[in-house]
């Protein structure tokens, strides 16, 4: 491997995802918390400017200890983006069974509320108030599953409706079959997913790095007086890139309901499994391949090939 190869190698990294969603979030709260404890927290007295002096007083060695400190950090926590991912959905250990049945408990009135008003249909209704119902309809659709499904946070409910309607009408299961379907995807709705899970993935982090920073403040500024409100610019921004984050997984969702709608006769063709007829056949055909991932059921398959893709019959009559 050449020293150029490395060297496009390591700005492919930092071009990428990796940089978007470990990167630059590890870096930014890294440096916050270094502000702070330069301007001499935990103390009473907290002075910006001498944060600002010290950093000046960086020299080279400094600043490619702190780079090489926060690079590491960054690949370290960058196996956990999905755990994380899961923890802000509501996939809680059985010790917060408590606090997850309040949340459930909460989601479902929001659904019940959004529900009665999307099937509030009545002749006497106005234009108005017939678009407000289908604008019900359609972000019931795509916040919510069905209330047996329902988990403590709103994003986890708008990643879980993703999961109940993301190929259902065709008989697939999209948790089985996703991890399938994206290897056989074009290339422009391919970019269209990968960007819309970077963003949600780098809202995700964003808004776990701004709560790591407000907690952080407030551990260092308890005994600051008036200081200690700066926690509440971390806080404020953790909720907003939260509800950012919701709105990601709602886009994400529609791109991978959209990726069923366009790819998934090329799922089959990839299979060398028969196209179906109609509908009725392709809904019995996709639950009996997701039966086979899911569980291992029995499948009878018959294969249908391409011409360059079937067997080359051996002298002796077999197929080779």
């Amino acid at each position: 491997m050449t020293p150029e190869t490395l060297g496009k190698g390591a700005a492919d990294v930092f071009a990428g995802r990796f940089f978007l969603v470990s990167y630059l979030p590890t870096l930014a709260l890294s440096l916050f918390v270094l502000v702070l404890v330069r301007a001499g927290a935990p103390g009473e007295q907290i002075d910006l400017g001498a944060a600002w002096r010290a950093a000046a007083r960086l020299d080279a060695g400094e600043i490619t200890l702190l780079v090489l400190a926060v690079t590491l950090a960054a690949l370290v926590s960058h196996p956990l983006q999905l755990p994380l991912v899961r923890l802000l959905e509501g996939y809680w250990p059985a010790a917060l069974r408590p606090v997850r049945a309040l949340g459930v408990r909460r989601q479902t009135r929001l659904r019940d509320r959004l529900e009665a008003e999307a099937n509030r249909l009545d002749e006497s209704m106005t234009d108005a108030e017939i678009q407000a119902a289908g604008t019900a309809g359609t972000r019931l659709r795509r916040l919510f599953p069905p209330t047996d499904r329902l988990l403590p946070t709103a994003l986890g409910n708008a990643l879980a409706a993703t999961e109940h309607r993301a190929g259902a009408g065709y008989g697939w299961d999209a948790v089985v079959a996703w991890p399938r379907l994206y290897p056989v995807l074009g290339a422009p709705l391919r970019a269209v997913v990968d960007d819309r899970r970077n963003t949600l993935d780098v809202t995700v982090r964003l808004a776990a790095t701004a709560f790591m920073a407000g907690a952080a403040t407030v551990a260092l500024l308890s005994r600051s007086g008036w200081w200690l409100l700066l926690a509440l610019g971390p806080l404020a921004l953790s909720w907003i890139c939260y509800r950012q984050a919701v709105g990601a997984a709602v886009a994400f969702g529609e791109a991978v309901e959209t990726a069923f709608d366009l790819h998934r006769f090329d799922l089959l063709r990839a299979l060398h499994l028969p196209l179906p007829a109609g509908r009725s056949q392709e809904q019995a055909q996709a639950r009996e391949v997701c039966g086979y991932w899911r569980q291992g059921m029995p499948v009878a398959f018959a294969y249908e090939h391409a011409a360059e893709d079937r067997p080359v019959p051996a002298p002796d009559g077999r197929a080779v």
